[in-house]
């Protein structure tokens, strides 16, 4: 089932495809929960970049607004400004 919509050569894919469907249940989610530490440290890391001045806590902020939008983050900042 090479898709056709990827930068990978289709041999490629087709070995990648073999290897997923030989995998156990326990290897696919560990390949799940890599794959998406992978992509939220790059998010984040991107945005320590864009914002470098920015605090933890507001790289946080705006990684909520990114990802699940700025109503949310505002309820987050609310939140956290009432804590101190």
């Amino acid at each position: 089932m090479v898709s056709g919509f990827s930068d990978t050569d289709p041999e490629a894919e087709r070995v990648q495809l073999a290897l997923l469907r030989r995998a156990s249940p326990a290897q696919r989610i560990e390949l799940a929960l890599s794959l998406s530490e992978s992509a939220i440290r790059l998010a984040r890391d991107g945005i320590a970049r864009r914002h470098p001045d920015a605090s933890p806590e507001e790289r946080g902020l705006r990684f909520v607004a990114l990802h699940y939008g700025s109503d949310l983050a505002e309820e987050v900042r609310a939140y956290l400004a009432g804590r101190r």
